[in-house]
């Protein structure tokens, strides 16, 4: 049987009353993952005077947001299953280490290139931290109420460093935006000699023995650095383009081959039965469309609110702070939340919320006010993410081994990035078929709603997904009970006995 590995007091944390050492190891995951939501947002208020500073043209701008975004999404399974087999705690070092140098470079560099490649880099990082820290605190804290108000304080921790990006970016960019790049130095410093002192070890003996997917690595990999960058580049190279639709045809050819070798390797990078637990299908697929359609929607409002309107970046900043502010005044709610409601219950009202707040903005017109058109959609987006963000990672993760919550917080988080950089990507070509490159008022109006009905569309398959989900809990309740799944392992065949020792020599 596999033991879980144990936590910062000794043992699994099973209650909700924690020691000190226990609240200091949660927020030290909290520190990075706010690290590492906040890069993903925090640097597009900066990207004019970067321009300006170094020289950069519109595309090569881009690149300073979709490099982060490349390394973090492209490499997020390997990062999880890495920390499966290497240890969390080794890999999450390591990789904190690494973003801390990375934000250094890129707050002193005077090259553009060098700016773009400390971005991939530190996005490189995140992909190893963001997973690492999401599976030391599923195995250090017992499955129930004590895992999910960890949960719920760790991934609001996220999503407010996400929503709060912009606001900080407004802030640091007012005085310098080199600050965008230097402001997370000393905090992922601090957290990472927190995290040498206080993170659990995690014995050779609860880590998965075997050999290492080498060609599941590549390919696997593979298949999701070209997909982020074809979708990012498609807008520049036309979606029609053979660029494009070679470029995907490769990406087709590599999942496919990802797939063949996933299903007969012994040791696979992703065990692919892990998706026989619908609760973690439905919740990766529901967490493309959380942030996919959030990503998209923050694109729109950028642009609107600063080109239309004439907003300065820094009063954009703070027409976002409400969103973020009730993320962050949720944290340590949420669990008990959770614990009251469930999961099944809070995912369909958090993305209806979020839904609603996407459809509100198509109100806007030329001369839109902040009280009738914004506020309503902030709150709404606040309420939604706090509920949701929370929910969909918990689903996520539950249910699934310890010895496999790297895999599982790498898929969630890798259905982040992925989402993020698709739903962008096509959202940018709507904006722009719809506003024929024309600059004029009605112009970008013609492009932004169209948009918003897309942002709004993608957040409806969300929900529609969540509210599958909700009948079919409703119905597992209501069906007699019947032995609970092991997810990790396949059934034995009709007729044939499997005994308990067997089993246990499996493992």
């Amino acid at each position: 049987m596999t033991t879980a590995a144990p936590s910062p007091a000794g043992t699994h944390a099973h209650d909700t009353h924690w020691t000190p050492r226990l609240w200091g190891t949660l927020v030290v995951l909290c520190a990075a993952m706010f690290l590492d939501a906040l890069d993903v947002s925090m640097v597009g208020v900066a990207l004019p005077s970067i321009g300006t500073d170094l020289h950069l043209s519109t595309s090569a701008l881009q690149w300073v947001v979709s490099g982060y975004v490349l390394g973090y999404g492209g490499l997020l399974l390997l990062g999880g299953r890495a920390a499966d087999l290497l240890g969390r705690r080794r890999v999450f070092l390591v990789a904190l280490a690494v973003f801390a140098a990375a934000s250094l470079l890129g707050g002193l560099v005077d090259n553009g290139a060098l700016l773009i490649g400390a971005r991939f880099l530190k996005g490189v990082a995140a992909a190893f931290t963001a997973p690492a820290g999401l599976s030391i605190i599923t195995t250090t804290f017992a499955e129930g109420p004590a895992r999910n108000r960890a949960l719920a304080i760790y991934t609001t921790c996220g999503a407010s460093g996400f929503s709060l990006g912009l606001v900080l970016s407004g802030l640091l960019t007012s005085v310098g935006w080199r600050w965008t790049f230097l402001m997370p130095v000393p905090v992922a410093l601090l957290a990472l000699a927190f995290a040498f002192k206080l993170l659990p070890r995690q014995a050779d003996d609860d880590r998965p023995h075997g050999g290492y997917d080498v060609a599941g690595a590549i390919t696997g990999t593979g298949a999701l650095l070209l997909l982020v960058f074809t979708v990012t580049e498609a807008q520049g190279a036309g979606w029609t383009s053979a660029r494009t639709l070679g470029s995907l045809a490769v990406v087709a050819v590599l999942a496919a081959a990802f797939l063949v070798i996933e299903s007969r390797t012994a040791h696979p990078l992703v065990r692919l039965g892990i998706f026989r637990n619908g609760r973690v299908a439905r919740a990766n697929l529901t967490a493309v469309t959380i942030f996919g359609s959030y990503a998209g929607f923050q694109f729109i409002v950028t642009l609107y609110l600063q080109r239309l309107l004439g907003w300065s970046a820094l009063e954009m900043a703070f027409a976002l702070l409400p969103a973020g502010a009730l993320v962050a005044l949720s944290a340590t709610r949420m669990g008990a939340v959770v614990d009251r409601f469930g999961t099944t219950r809070l995912l369909p009202v958090g993305v209806l919320a979020l839904a609603a707040g996407y459809a509100l903005f198509l109100r806007l017109g030329e001369h839109s006010d902040y009280p009738t058109l914004v506020l309503p959609s902030m709150v709404l987006l606040g309420v939604g993410f706090a509920l949701a963000f929370p929910s969909v990672n918990i689903a996520a993760t539950s249910g699934v081994a310890d010895e496999e919550q790297g895999l599982a917080s790498g898929l969630v988080n890798t259905a982040f990035q992925v989402g993020s950089a698709i739903v962008l990507a096509v959202t940018t070509a709507v904006i722009t078929g719809g506003s024929g490159g024309g600059e004029s008022p009605q112009a970008q109006l013609d492009g932004y709603r169209p948009a918003l009905l897309l942002v709004t569309g993608v957040a409806a398959v969300g929900l529609a997904v969540t509210l599958v989900g909700a009948v079919l809990e409703r119905r597992r309740a209501a069906a007699p009970a019947a032995p609970v799944p092991d997810y990790r392992y396949p059934a034995a065949p009709t007729g044939q006995d499997v005994t308990d020792a067997q089993v246990l020599s499996e493992r």
